[in-house]
């Protein structure tokens, strides 16, 4: 016959409980009111409230549509800060990353998809002919540019110039933007966006 568990708080509660601190700490992170969160979730901002003040035992349904709002696992949700890895790696499988697809353009956001910032990464390719145009950013917001492979336009307001493999450039991005790919083949670039 095995030992008898001592009367205590089991895994499972130590588990909760875990929950339900991490998920305030996310939502502290992003910024995010109860409301933001209830919309981004479609979990109820009283389900949402009852979980942070450790007085609901979330179902794996909404755990689920909790970090999904959040951009991580259920396993990563569970996880404490402390617990996690410093390293948070995008893989080139992962389809949440998946930006924009069509036939002229895919871009892949490379920045962590749950955190509000000021940089954001992207790995962008452009088909034969393709372009990714952009509206006006907000006031002083520029970009940086690195061609990978093939040869690229870049204009920025009424400045223009040509990018080959290798090359890099920044421009105002607060102003109408375009790049677009001159060359035969694909080309491929990354691009990095600094807000003010």
């Amino acid at each position: 016959m095995g030992k008898k568990r001592a009367n205590g708080p089991s895994d499972a509660d130590e588990m909760s409980r875990r929950l339900c601190r991490r998920v305030r700490e996310l939502r502290d992170s992003n910024g995010w009111s109860l409301d933001n969160l209830a919309r981004a979730s479609g979990v109820s901002r009283s389900m949402l409230s009852q979980i942070e003040r450790e007085q609901a035992n979330p179902t794996l349904a909404v755990t689920f549509k909790i970090a999904r709002a959040f951009g991580v696992t259920v396993a990563e949700l569970i996880e404490t800060s402390e617990a996690r890895s410093s390293i948070e790696v995008v893989r080139a499988s992962d389809r949440k990353h998946l930006y924009r697809a069509d036939d002229s353009c895919t871009i892949r956001t490379l920045s962590p998809l749950q955190l509000e910032k000021d940089v954001e990464f992207y790995e962008v390719l452009l088909a034969p002919g393709g372009a990714l145009r952009s509206a006006p950013h907000f006031d002083g917001t520029r970009e940086f540019l690195t061609v990978r492979k093939g040869k690229v336009g870049i204009d920025s307001d009424t400045d223009a110039s040509e990018l080959s493999k290798g090359d890099s450039a920044n421009y105002r991005a607060d102003v109408p933007h375009a790049i677009t790919n001159l060359a035969r083949g694909e080309a491929a670039l990354y691009l990095v966006v600094i807000y003010p």
